[in-house]
């Protein structure tokens, strides 16, 4: 599982050879800095720990300026581990967006917007009662009955209900890229990626 991590940039569209419209969306890939490297015999695994996106000296905690220091590198805002790259990393080492390929298939990780408290409707969608009359001037959107009332006198659960919606991690899986830019650090992948722009995103490459 090698990866990369990156910030959405935005969402676009590109044109294949027959002329239709295929809506993509550009990844901010890299660069990120090797910040450690774990070893089976020190860790009891192998991964490389990457950083992205550099922040100020003063908002890092003095544990993590000693960890960047280690790598010669400056505060980095993201950490995160990966494993199994097809190339050794060391303390340092810059990874690009060109560790991946045009026409391959990744993952990409990120946070799903937060929508805030919806109800069923919208967080489940239910269709409501669907009809007003019969004095039903206030039961459009109501979620209905709950659950029986001698037993079990309690309400199941996971029972489909309102409750907050969005803000959680979302993976989407076989998103193709379509193009890379390795000047401007930019992915262009096929389809949607969880997340409103300048949200961060982990690129992951299974194999």
């Amino acid at each position: 599982m090698s990866g990369i991590i990156g910030k959405k940039t935005g969402m676009t569209s590109i044109f294949d050879a027959d002329g239709k419209s295929i809506p993509c969306t550009v990844i901010e890939a890299g660069p990120c800095v090797v910040t450690q490297v774990r070893t089976i015999e020190k860790d009891g695994y192998e991964a490389i720990q990457l950083g992205y996106d550099e922040k100020n000296m003063k908002h890092t905690t003095k544990a993590l300026r000693g960890h960047f220091e280690k790598a010669k590198t400056n505060p980095q805002r993201i950490l995160r581990e990966f494993t199994r790259f097809e190339v050794p990393r060391k303390f340092g080492d810059i990874v690009s967006v060109d560790v991946f390929v045009e026409g391959e298939y990744i993952d990409v990780i990120g946070i799903s917007k937060g929508k805030g408290f919806q109800g069923v409707v919208k967080r489940h969608g239910f269709h409501g009662v669907g009809d007003a009359t019969h004095g039903q001037h206030n039961r459009l959107r109501a979620p209905g009955s709950l659950g029986a009332s001698s037993y079990p006198s309690r309400v199941f659960k996971g029972m489909r209900m309102g409750g907050r919606m969005g803000n959680q991690r979302t993976i989407m899986i076989n998103l193709q890229v379509l193009k890379i830019d390795t000047e401007k650090n930019l992915l262009v992948v096929k389809g949607s990626v969880p997340g409103p722009k300048g949200a961060y995103v982990i690129v992951e490459r299974w194999k």
